[in-house]
């Protein structure tokens, strides 16, 4: 039974006065309308929900959503976020990030908010190119990738944000893109409804600086043949008729078949609830770039306590043991402490 005492909302309600002001047909567009059609749903006020970002194209979010919100500084977002949602554990926290704010200056702060498991919901925007900057090179830019700041071809090799989230042992992890609203909100609500840090990369298109960087996977006409879908205790198949699929070999290597060359039993089952990250790592690793077919959808999804709840749950215990403290003493007790 829905909770009476929150208020029925829609799209309009989440979102703010402020003009959006994107390059026309930037895929940021389509990921905030999903995000405000989402919100509704919920079950969350919008004064106890927080978007938290840094710097970037992706980083005016905050301005466009009728909530509390913070435009921090490049790379910082997690910080703040972590320490916003253990103060306030009660509070519904976001973080949007682009691949440039979260994998170049902010990698440090996201693996360590993904292993401490903060109960997060994370949503990094991956265009492969820093944009608000007018076009370098990014994290996640493929190698060879000619920017102003690459003038011979990037020689660095890319992140895949996916993997490095599992790496960090993520407990929710998920990618989606920008074309398609439907998978874009449930991958999103099944993230928000996660306890824990809940990571999302998102196809994101730039279509100044890296117009197309997706369109190899996730135009309409070669998305059935280039998009893996992943469902929880499903075949991983796919294709206009499901023909193709992925299988484990004896080698411990995950690729694609044909169906019809294996038989439907050697198709690998998708199980996102297992406790060991190294099979939604193999399928991490499927494509080696956005014109390989590709997973999209939830890697990951397993139980582990979040970081408030523990920290909370220790000082509890420490106040039981140690008793009420005095500030003042704290203050003239010197350098040293004892328990």
């Amino acid at each position: 039974m829905p909770d009476v005492t929150i208020p029925v909302t829609t799209k309009k309600d989440w979102a703010s006065d402020q003009e959006v002001r994107w390059c026309p047909g930037c895929g940021d567009y389509s990921i905030l309308s999903a995000v405000q059609m989402l919100m509704p749903d919920l079950g969350m006020r919008r004064e106890n929900t927080v978007f938290i970002s840094g710097i970037g194209c992706s980083s005016r979010f905050p301005y466009y959503m009728n909530t509390y919100g913070m435009h921090s500084i490049h790379g910082r977002a997690l910080p703040l976020a972590t320490g916003l949602a253990v103060s306030r554990p009660d509070l519904d926290v976001w973080v949007v990030t682009g691949d440039g704010d979260a994998l170049s200056i902010g990698g440090n702060h996201l693996i360590h908010a993904l292993r401490r498991n903060v109960n997060l919901t994370i949503l990094l925007f991956n265009n492969q190119i820093y944009g608000l900057t007018k076009g370098q090179y990014s994290p996640t830019s493929e190698e060879g990738k000619v920017t102003k700041s690459t003038p011979f071809g990037s020689v660095d090799h890319p992140f895949n944000p996916v993997a490095l989230a599992l790496g960090a042992e993520a407990t929710f992890v998920a990618r989606t893109h920008d074309l398609d609203r439907n998978h874009m909100m449930e991958i999103f609500r099944q993230a928000h409804d996660h306890q824990g840090s809940g990571f999302v990369e998102i196809y994101q298109n730039c279509n100044v600086f890296n117009d197309g960087a997706f369109e190899k996977i996730t135009s309409r006409e070669l998305r059935s043949q280039m998009l893996i879908p992943l469902a929880h205790g499903r075949p991983v198949r796919f294709g206009a008729d499901d023909e193709l699929g992925v299988v484990v070999d004896q080698q411990g290597a995950a690729r694609i078949v044909e169906v019809a060359d294996v038989g439907e039993d050697a198709i690998l089952v998708h199980d996102e609830r297992r406790e060991d990250p190294g099979l939604a790592f193999l399928l991490s690793h499927l494509a080696r770039g956005p014109a390989q077919p590709t997973p999209v959808g939830v890697f990951r999804a397993v139980d582990r306590p979040d970081y408030a709840t523990l920290v909370n749950r220790q000082v509890v215990a420490a106040g039981e043991r140690l008793g009420p403290g005095d500030l003042g003493d704290l203050l003239s007790s010197g350098t040293t402490w004892t328990t």
